[in-house]
């Protein structure tokens, strides 16, 4: 797995770039949350990836934050959306915002990203809904962070707990822990007393 590429960036045409590093050009895909900041072209840039690999192709996409790649990994993971529809609700909306929309249950604002549909929308409020952080700031403790929960959420499946029983073993692990081996400990820990 490519997980990250530094290098002079050659070509931009969105969404696609292109970075030049040991003498090898990495066409890359980009959201436009990324696009946006990125120096110009003859600038040397450090982007964090994701590679996919289809029948095809390898696709290698790009991201500017940790934040972006994180939840570009879990819409892809989402039951009929893909890397491309991943990538246009990445350009269309930033990771705060699909994090309150998903919290409010807003279909409306999904809907307004090119290429999301309502059913697509409903289906992304409901399977993400678990996965995200509660994003409010009342002065309560936190719900740990998408990677964490996320994380301990994949940790659980691996280990033979359905995805509806390991969202309850970690909603009951306690808003509390922040580390995903904090989570994965007091998940199993709910499991065994039950």
């Amino acid at each position: 797995m490519i997980g990250s590429i530094r290098g002079q960036i050659v070509a931009k045409t969105p969404p696609h770039l292109t970075v030049e590093t040991g003498g090898l050009g990495y066409e890359l895909e980009a959201p436009m949350s990324t696009y946006f900041h990125l120096p110009a072209v003859g600038q040397e840039v450090r982007l964090l990836t994701h590679l996919v690999i289809r029948e095809d192709a390898h696709v290698l996409y790009a991201f500017g934050t940790e934040a972006e790649r994180r939840l570009f990994r879990e819409l892809i993971k989402v039951s009929g959306v893909g890397p491309k529809i991943a990538l246009a609700l990445l350009s269309g909306i930033s990771v705060e915002a699909f994090s309150q929309c998903v919290h409010a249950h807003d279909v409306s604002a999904l809907t307004r990203v090119p290429g999301i549909g309502r059913k697509t929308a409903e289906r992304l409020l409901v399977e993400m809904r678990d996965r995200l952080d509660d994003g409010s700031d009342t002065g309560a403790a936190s719900m740990p962070s998408v990677g964490a929960a996320s994380e301990a959420f994949d940790a659980l499946i691996a280990l033979g707990y359905k995805p509806a029983e390991a969202t309850r073993l970690l909603q009951s692990s306690g808003s509390e822990a922040h580390s995903t081996e904090e989570l994965i400990r007091r998940a199993l820990q709910s499991a065994a007393r039950e």
